[in-house]
């Protein structure tokens, strides 16, 4: 991956707290909810943070691209640059 969503990042910037205000089980706390599973599990980590991500676009938040590598330096990218079009899904091609 090239670039993403630092969900922590744009939780601060949108819901206007400190950076210390951003560990995934302050967010969830400050949102109302609770941590699902075991702690530090990466499925578990994943879904909760995708909760996050439902949450912050049901108040209203534009979930962008905010971090990109490029040229092996670590980047952020403008919330004023224009979002590339993503390719259309492909269905996985099987070899018989």
């Amino acid at each position: 991956a090239k670039k993403w969503i630092n969900i922590r990042k744009l939780y601060g910037n949108f819901y206007k707290v400190p950076r210390n205000q951003t560990k995934l089980t302050i967010m969830l706390e400050n949102l109302g909810m609770s941590y699902d599973g075991r702690p530090h599990s990466g499925l578990d980590d994943s879904k909760n943070i995708a909760r996050i991500a439902i949450r912050m676009l049901q108040d209203g938040c534009d979930l962008r691209v905010n971090e990109k590598i490029h040229g092996g330096q670590l980047m952020t990218v403008s919330s004023s640059v224009p979002l590339e079009g993503a390719p259309a899904p492909q269905m996985p091609r099987y070899r018989n």
